[in-house]
């Protein structure tokens, strides 16, 4: 099984690219985002996925065995194939997913092209309590690497987000604002702290 290439980008597709290694071309089909951070004639060093059916040998590649890993965990849910695992990691990066999938936002998933509302909801019951294992730190394309560890939800963190997304917020939103809120205080806030905390983190965003 091949698990690793480096070699250099001398095609790139719509959903793939063309790995010149030592003289043999690689097709490796890759997420949008990593697609997007390529350009032909550079340098590429990609973790490869190698998936061996009896009609075809496909090689998905990623920026590090962190992506890969985050793509086998979300292709054990029923009904997520390789290319929406794919699609999944082109739309959010892991310190993304592990949130939208701890704030329970079945809309995030939902707005995937090929992702409707039973699917999306299945992603997130079944992959609750994993995502806390997982490791969240995560390839960027460009700026620094924010990744937050990720917080566990209580009684008054959930009614906090309940309340956000009343006024309009996403779930994922609303979550990262409220654990910011919760992260920054040094004592225990009541709802009605929490909630004002958490507008204040969702004005600087």
């Amino acid at each position: 099984m091949i698990g690793k290439l480096k070699g250099i980008v001398e095609e790139l597709g719509d959903d793939s690219l063309i790995l010149d290694v030592g003289g043999v071309g690689y097709q490796v089909f890759v997420s949008a985002r990593l697609l997007g951070s390529l350009q032909v004639g550079e340098a590429a060093s990609l973790t490869i996925e190698t998936n061996v059916r009896e009609d075809h040998i496909h090689l998905y590649g990623f920026p590090d065995k962190i992506e890969r890993d985050w793509f086998r965990l979300l292709a054990t849910v029923q009904g997520v194939g390789n290319r929406i695992a794919l699609t999944i990691l082109a739309a959010y990066s892991p310190a993304q997913l592990v949130q939208a999938i701890l704030a329970k936002d079945i809309s995030a998933f939902k707005a995937i092209n090929g992702i409707g509302p039973k699917l999306a909801e299945r992603i997130v019951t079944e992959l609750k309590d994993k995502a806390l294992k997982m490791p969240t730190s995560e390839f960027v394309v460009s700026g620094k690497n924010t990744d937050k560890k990720p917080q566990i939800l209580n009684r008054s963190s959930d009614d906090a987000i309940s309340a956000l997304t009343n006024l309009g917020y996403s779930r994922s939103d609303a979550y990262g604002a409220v654990t910011k809120a919760t992260q920054n205080s040094e004592k225990t806030l009541n709802i009605d702290d929490l909630i004002k905390l958490s507008l204040k983190e969702l004005a600087r965003a």
